[in-house]
């Protein structure tokens, strides 16, 4: 991470850490010939028409060779170093202790939640050292970017891969930080800069599912409008409910709302300590008047995570512990762009998606997807209210006993549903109006070839919820006389 960091060190050492995604000491080829013949049960000469003992790179966990199937395909041979798995586990092991041992008895890191990162740091690179869940990861990104013409992702070839050894499509091109790409027009770099990050983007927010180590040498460049992604190993996973909560802090943030931007961290936090909200709050406006007047188009993304963390170890707040991949995967997505365009700003492409957002949720087809689920639970509400009453009343320690008669569960039944049924409406209009609101702070260009249509709509939403509070309420009135 640290070597695509040009902020943080000098040209001198991220030339030596580069040398780790790569250039790591190379396995003899004798080695690499006995472990494939170990694995597939044949020679390189009969599985390959074509297997090169020079090898294209060599990295810390696996070692590619270049090859050539029988049928005339290019493809790069991985092999699994020898005892890399019992070395990593040795390490892992250390570093789980560690962060054990600090999270019991190093204050200042209290608030970083060590072990889990730690434990699920562990599980994502025990992972990586297995071959055929790299291969299912290729895939699946593959079926990501099916659509997607400026995203390559290559081919993987079953039967010549095992746990030990992968067999994939090979990418030609220039790393995407060798000195050709870096000579070439400042528009061909911007234009492979903004690429990469519309692809992690697209990978966090969109798929739930992200490539986490996107350093330059797993990123080729094979024409100014095309990068192809290898190495699958180390990936993340964004579910559905941490991708909402990174939603709403990117929309609230899109307000430029203290409040808005404060309850957004809340629920991202995995914990609730007994923190003061107006004291976040605070601590929240301060951070923003560094900011004031710049859009998020136009902030370093960065310098606001680090920003933001400070803010939530200050309150005791945890992340989740996917947060640490995906907080890595960002830095060192800017850290790459910056190295192609000076310019680059990761804030653009994200202000992009928060406009993509905002729309998505406005459309018809979401909002009664999301008002379906939110009708389900006040009518579950409304049908387990009593019982979940009684069980309340026999919490209390004041010795109090409630007796109900079947008869006398029908009229509260019935004004629970009631309610239930204000509630949903209320939620089509809430709903509504929290579209437009997202919509106008997202993109207020494109909201203006939409102004009468939703003037409109919410013309037409209103006067059906008025007319229906007003029959509800007329109702109600002759039900109880």
């Amino acid at each position: 991470m640290l070597s695509t960091r040009p902020d943080i060190l000098p040209p001198d050492f991220l030339t030596e850490l580069s040398k780790l995604q790569s250039e790591a000491p190379q396995v003899p080829a004798h080695v690499i010939r006995s472990l494939i013949e170990q694995e597939l049960g044949a020679t390189p000469e009969e599985l390959f028409s074509t297997f090169s003992d020079v090898p294209l790179a060599s990295a810390s966990i696996g070692q590619a060779h270049a090859a050539t199937l029988h049928d005339g395909t290019a493809v790069v041979v991985k092999v699994r170093r020898p005892g890399v798995v019992a070395q990593v586990q040795e390490d892992l092991e250390i570093l789980q202790n560690l962060a054990h041992q600090a999270g019991r008895n190093w204050a200042a890191v209290a608030d970083y939640n060590l072990e889990s990162i730690a434990t699920r740091f562990a599980a994502t690179l025990r992972a990586e050292l297995d071959y055929l869940q790299e291969g299912a990861n290729a895939e699946r990104f593959a079926k990501n970017f099916a659509n997607d013409p400026s995203i390559h992702i290559p081919r993987i070839f079953w039967p010549t891969t095992t746990s030990r050894v992968l067999t994939i499509e090979r990418i030609h091109g220039l790393k995407i930080n060798d000195a050709e790409v870096l000579a070439m027009p400042a528009g061909d770099r911007n234009r492979l800069a903004d690429l990469a990050a519309k692809a992690a983007v697209k990978m966090i927010f969109e798929d739930g599912f992200f490539h986490a180590d996107p350093h330059p040498g797993n990123l080729f460049v094979e024409s100014t409008s095309r990068i192809g992604l290898i190495d699958f190993g180390m990936v993340g996973e964004v579910g559905n409910e941490l991708r909402g909560h990174l939603g709403n802090l990117l929309l609230a943030f899109s307000f430029d709302d203290p409040d808005r931007i404060a309850r957004a961290l809340l629920e991202l936090a995995v914990n609730r300590p007994t923190s003061d909200r107006n004291h976040l709050r605070q601590d929240v406006l301060h951070f923003m008047e560094q900011y004031q007047g710049r859009q998020l188009g136009q902030i370093e993304i960065s310098p606001l995570i680090r920003q933001i963390l400070a803010i939530l170890r200050n309150h005791h707040l945890q992340l989740p512990s996917e947060m640490a991949m995906l907080t890595k995967m960002i830095f060192m997505t800017e850290g790459m762009g910056a190295r192609l365009n000076p310019d680059f700003n990761l804030g653009t492409v994200i202000k992009s998606y928060a406009s993509k957002l905002a729309f998505k949720r406005a459309i018809p087809r979401n909002l009664l997807r999301n008002l379906s689920q939110w009708g389900l639970d006040a009518a579950d509400l409304g049908a387990n209210l009593p019982d979940k009453v009684r069980r309340l009343l026999d919490l209390l320690d004041d010795g109090v006993e409630v007796h109900l008669r079947s008869e006398e569960l029908v009229p509260l039944v019935a004004r629970a549903e009631r309610i239930g049924n204000r509630l949903v409406a209320g939620m089509i209009v809430a709903a509504f109006v929290r579209g437009i609101g997202e919509l106008t702070a997202a993109d207020r260009e494109r909201l203006q070839t939409w102004q009468n249509a939703l003037v409109a709509g919410g013309a037409g939403v209103v006067a059906a919820l008025g007319g229906y509070l007003a029959w509800t309420a007329r109702r109600s009135a002759g039900g109880n006389r």
